[in-house]
């Protein structure tokens, strides 16, 4: 007999929001059962789009669905409320929440606590721990490729708000260089040398909703520096990279290509198409489709899953820390 499969529902039909829900649809175990978005024209869009799958207009009405997992890519304002209605419901799903978990670390805790009482799956959607690059560069850094680490230098660019003479006024409905672009080499780094701690005298800001750069060091004094902006010239597409300098040489990585700089000894370089980086369906990047396929096996084999809400409540925590230095240092 044919096991039951998991159903699924998204909370927001965004770029995001269709992304997952056809990654989800096409996993063996899994049936996209119901989208949500409060927009009436998404919604007329998708009823011409998909049959066979209910299409609402408030959470409230996926009580009686049977949901085993929801999928929430609304906007990062939002995440708060819409997770702690899911978790008031009679039967809690699984969760996954695009990042970032919410807006303030205080509602992160509060999140945090839910999803344990819930004791359900809960991830969020820091894609790029699925990536090959920077899977292959935490290998190295765990078989001490470059001894001990002692600093490290990450960036996250793009050119989505260059050349406005008012970025600030566009660019504020996604959150923040630091939430929405930033928070991805922060779970990385969080991923790679454990907590940070920032240091509040080093954080400048010229305009902290646009571009950023901070300071922060682990708990074996590890030192890093974080260089944030999407109104950077020549990032038409967002990067992603660290450089990582230890007592043996250095790893520089990025989206496409780890290189590994030992003091002694030839250089050595992998790039994405040297480290199998297949997927059974592609759409956006590789990294959705292992990130969704690895949620549904951690709920299918009862297993813990990483990034956790926990675990992604410190990129909240370190996003909060850097902000309120900033507003200190004006």
């Amino acid at each position: 007999m044919e096991a039951k499969k998991l159903n699924v529902a998204v909370v927001g039909v965004g770029k995001m929001g269709l992304v997952h829900a056809s990654i989800f649809n096409t996993l063996p175990n899994v049936k996209l059962v119901a989208l949500c978005d409060t927009s009436t024209l998404i919604r007329k869009f998708c009823k011409k789009l998909l049959s066979g799958v209910q299409i609402i207009d408030n959470i409230a009405k996926m009580s009686d669905l049977d949901l085993d997992i929801v999928c929430v890519t609304t906007p990062i304002p939002s995440h708060y409320s819409i997770i702690k209605s899911l978790y008031s419901t009679k039967k809690a799903p699984n969760i996954f929440v695009e990042k970032t978990l919410s807006s303030y670390y205080s509602d992160s805790e509060k999140l945090v606590e839910l999803a344990q009482n819930s004791g359900r799956v809960n991830m969020v959607g820091y894609m790029k721990r699925f990536a090959v690059t920077f899977n292959k560069a935490k290998e190295l850094l765990e078989h001490g490729a470059i001894g001990s680490m002692y600093s490290f230098e990450a960036h996250a660019y793009s050119s989505d708000f260059f050349g406005l003479s008012n970025p600030s006024q566009k660019s504020s409905s996604r959150g923040g260089v630091l939430s929405d672009l930033g928070s991805h080499v922060i779970d990385l780094s969080l991923w790679f040398f454990g907590d940070l701690c920032v240091q509040p005298n080093q954080i400048i800001a010229g305009d902290i909703q646009n571009t950023v750069q901070f300071k922060v060091k682990n708990g074996a004094s590890v030192e890093g520096i974080f260089n944030m902006s999407w109104i950077k010239d020549g990032y038409h597409v967002p990067e992603f990279g660290l450089m990582i300098k230890g007592s043996k040489g250095k790893i520089l990585v990025d989206d496409d290509v780890v290189k590994l700089e030992p003091e002694s000894g030839k250089s050595i370089q992998w790039h994405r198409h040297d480290l199998s980086d297949n997927v059974g369906f592609l759409l956006g990047a590789p990294e959705y489709f292992r990130e969704d396929a690895y949620f549904v096996d951690s709920i299918l084999n009862k297993a813990n899953v990483e990034p956790s809400f926990a675990t992604a409540s410190k990129v909240d925590y370190v996003i909060g820390a850097v902000i309120e230095g900033a507003e200190k240092n004006e």
